[in-house]
């Protein structure tokens, strides 16, 4: 991009080219809100269109509008609960809140100050949310709202719901106790954040018995800081182990790994797949084999063999149910790594759904098979949604269509890759020539790689006669197997 006074000999600018840069900085923010503002006017305009045509066709009102925030979130190459999110605000902004959503299109408020005024006031009836919209945002408060900040903001907006409805704000405290719940998510370096959403009283509780946990072991001597010593208490506590030893509950993490990985010493990463709330994250190749050596060592290690062909693919089966059975479903879930088919959707599996509905001839394959959200497979099933299978660099492809003719294509991700020996299946064993057309197949032994010192173990295995067979009147022979090194 070329900017005003710029140059790239890396010389100070003056004050005057400084000043611009500042102008223009302040002016793409204006501009960038005004166009948050034409984006959600062209969601909730599409979101009507879409309501009406469906309405045409006698569809039940609930079901109506399913697949437009999957199409909103591909268009803003977010995920379809943020489109489905974005989609709510942007209604609430253009028919309830004329003087918020004005704010935006002229630049005055940004997207996330605006997105708070609509979640301060989502308790209170359209009257008093249009009260507290001309409050805030009228045409006479716009200089004072652009110099308030943002937890002033918030504050001013609960200060004035609670004077027009105090009810309503009581309920809503008590409907936030029942949805405490305690979740899970990634964070960098193969770490995650466990996070409880508890009543205020009892998690300032908890954070107080931790610290008060903390300043007794400091006062034995421990080394380590305030926040580890939190953070292993709080483990140890919950999983009910002794101090140190909280790492040691037999659970199952489902690791995604190469047998050269894993088994060879190889440096390709492995990937968490399904069952972890964490969702899809990629492991290093030493700390996959880490992870499954401690797994043996606590009993509780389970490896999960998944085959590929030359191409990296998963090897296909079918099935001739109306459902996925259960080896077929882990299957596909293995192959989208636990994470939705959809583009730009970051949910996990819920639903294993097939590409062309078996209503509709499709069958119940790994091919026609795909790993969904449970929004996406609902959306999928309004009228005017399309899937068909494809490939993209020989790996298995869902191009889908939506109503409007647009296009996506979600690939699957690429699996590990397996050991690619140049040893032949069989190996003609020590002393013995090329084998001829007639020779059996016992006279030849299976070759396995080992290290490269040692090279190919050649096993020869013993001839066992079957009951019926005749026997020879030679005197019998020790037959030993042959394990000499080729």
């Amino acid at each position: 991009m070329i900017l005003p006074g710029a140059s790239n000999s890396g010389s100070p600018a003056s004050k005057e080219v400084q000043a611009q840069w500042v102008d223009l900085l302040s002016e793409l923010e204006a501009v960038k809100n005004a166009v948050t503002a034409t984006q959600a006017r062209l969601a909730v305009a599409l979101d009507v269109a879409t309501r009406a045509g469906e309405a045409e066709q006698s569809i039940r009102a609930e079901r109506r509008g399913r697949g437009v925030p999957n199409q909103v979130g591909a268009a803003l190459r977010c995920s379809p609960h943020a489109g489905a999110g974005f989609l709510s605000t942007a209604r609430v902004w253009v028919t309830g809140m004329p003087h918020t959503f004005n704010a935006l299109r002229t630049g005055v408020l940004s997207q996330w100050r605006a997105t708070l005024l609509v979640w301060e006031t989502s308790h209170l009836s359209a009257e008093h949310r249009a009260q507290i919209d001309e409050e805030i945002c009228g045409p006479a408060n716009l200089a004072a709202l652009a110099r308030t900040g943002t937890r002033r903001l918030a504050a001013r907006v609960k200060e004035l719901a609670a004077q027009l409805d105090v009810h309503a704000c009581v309920k809503r405290n008590a409907k936030a106790a029942s949805q405490r719940c305690v979740s899970v998510r990634p964070a960098p370096d193969l770490m995650v954040y466990l996070t409880a959403l508890v009543p205020m009283q009892q998690g300032i509780q908890a954070y107080a018995q931790l610290k008060k946990h903390v300043e007794a072991t400091k006062a034995t001597g421990d080394e380590r800081g305030t926040g580890q010593i939190m953070a292993d208490t709080l483990i140890e506590r919950i999983t009910g182990r002794e101090p140190s030893r909280a790492d040691e509950v037999p659970v199952t993490i489902n690791l995604l790994v190469s047998d050269q990985t894993l088994l060879a010493g190889g440096d390709q990463p492995g990937v968490m797949v399904e069952g972890s709330p964490a969702g899809v994250g990629a492991v290093p190749a030493t700390v996959a084999r880490e992870l499954a050596a401690h797994a043996i060592d606590a009993d509780a290690a389970w490896l999960r063999s998944i085959y590929v062909d030359p191409h990296g693919r998963l090897l296909a089966t079918t099935s001739a149910s109306r459902f996925h059975p259960h080896g077929l479903a882990a299957l596909l879930r293995a192959r989208e790594q636990g994470i939705c088919g959809t583009s730009w959707c970051d949910a996990p599996v819920r639903h294993i759904d097939h590409v062309i509905p078996h209503a509709q001839g499709g069958r119940t394959s790994l091919d026609n098979g795909q790993g969904l959200c449970a929004r996406c497979n609902h959306a999928k099933q309004a009228p005017g949604w399309e899937q068909q299978t494809t490939e993209v660099e020989g790996r298995h492809a869902v191009e889908t269509t939506t109503p409007t003719g647009h296009t996506h294509v979600a690939v699957a991700p690429p699996p590990p890759e397996p050991v690619r020996s140049e040893t032949p299946p069989w190996t003609p064993a020590v002393g013995m020539g090329r084998p001829s057309a007639r020779a059996s197949r016992s006279r030849y032994s299976i070759g396995c790689r080992t290290t490269p010192a040692h090279g190919t173990i050649a096993y020869r295995p013993h001839r066992n006669r079957g009951p019926g067979r005749r026997t020879s009147r030679r005197p019998q022979r020790q037959h030993r197997a042959d394990l000499t090194w080729v």
